[in-house]
């Protein structure tokens, strides 16, 4: 699935199978997952940013098997289950696709037992945002962390995160459904972005220990830190200097793959749900932005 211009549509598109280079894996791919990134790919807000090599393939992660080593890979065989986050110095090459061409050394790792495609599929490039925010913040046990965009996919693996350490957390949600989905992953408290500062505040009066910004307002999240408060944002907002002394993280992904390993090994063993919300077949992946622009709660996933 790929767009031939900019302000093209997503369609279906027949190109040749990549050859793998010099330490790249061709991988056979069976899932993958929408993520805010290929918005900003579809939309050309990245043009400038990034080298388009039309036409664009869409898709950031990818979970498959291994279909052919390029010279110099070692690590790996064919049949071998991996995913990841494609990492391509260009954006051409995507995981919407049956094949895509990645690196050995980053944004790749083995699916272990216990995990399959579809979750793998929708864990590389959330799993990992969340992860190295949460890592910025650094929450210790009985501290309070504010999440602002829990009920997205990366919210959701970082609520699930942050509780791991023994935070309490305070994630943002609709009353209702969208509330219970947050709570049911770790919060101990949702609050409605509508009145948040209202509801933060009836929490813990002098603000937060921490805060991730991975959607909303950053002046108004940054606001309910406390004194020396720690915040992580994944939308590049960092407040001005002010004698309240927060520290502030911009936070993008790095999908290493021992960051992968990581988060596969917490998702096959139980500790770390993937919150796959829906399923898109490859040919319905223009439905699937769709949802996923109008707001969807937790990953959407597509099968290829």
């Amino acid at each position: 699935m790929a767009f031939t211009d900019f302000g093209a549509g997503l369609e279906a598109t027949e190109l040749p199978v990549p050859e793998p280079g010099p330490s790249e894996v061709l991988v056979r791919v069976l899932a993958s997952s929408v993520n805010g990134f290929d918005l900003g790919v579809l939309g050309g807000t990245l043009k400038g940013v990034y080298e388009y090599e039309f036409p664009v393939v869409l898709g950031k992660d990818f979970a498959g098997t291994v279909a052919a080593l390029g010279p110099g890979v070692t690590g790996l065989a064919p049949g071998e289950h991996v995913f990841g986050v494609v990492m391509r110095p260009t954006l051409g090459q995507g995981g919407f696709a049956e094949y895509v061409v990645v690196s050995e050394q980053y944004g790749l790792a083995q699916i272990p037992e216990g995990l399959d495609h579809a979750r793998a599929g929708a864990l590389g490039l959330a799993g990992t945002a969340a992860l190295n925010a949460v890592d910025a913040v650094a929450p210790a046990p009985g501290e309070t962390v504010l999440i602002s965009g829990a009920t997205g996919g990366v919210g959701a693996f970082a609520v699930q995160l942050a509780a791991a350490r023994g935070a309490r957390v305070i994630a943002t949600a609709r009353p209702g459904a969208e509330a219970a989905f947050v709570t049911g992953l770790g919060a101990t408290w949702a609050v409605d972005h509508a009145d948040l500062e209202a509801q933060v505040r009836a929490i813990t009066p002098g603000g937060v220990d921490a805060a991730l910004h991975l959607a909303g307002d950053g002046p108004a999240v940054a606001a309910l830190l406390a004194d020396g408060g720690r915040l992580a944002s994944t939308r590049h907002y960092l407040p001005e200097e002010s004698d309240r002394k927060i520290t502030a993280t911009a936070v993008m992904a790095d999908p290493t793959p021992a960051t992968l390993a990581r988060l596969a090994a917490d998702a096959a063993e139980g500790r770390l749900r993937v919150p796959v919300a829906r399923s898109y077949p490859l040919a319905e992946a223009p439905r699937a932005i769709s949802d996923f622009t109008a707001g969807s709660v937790g990953k959407l996933a597509v099968t290829i």
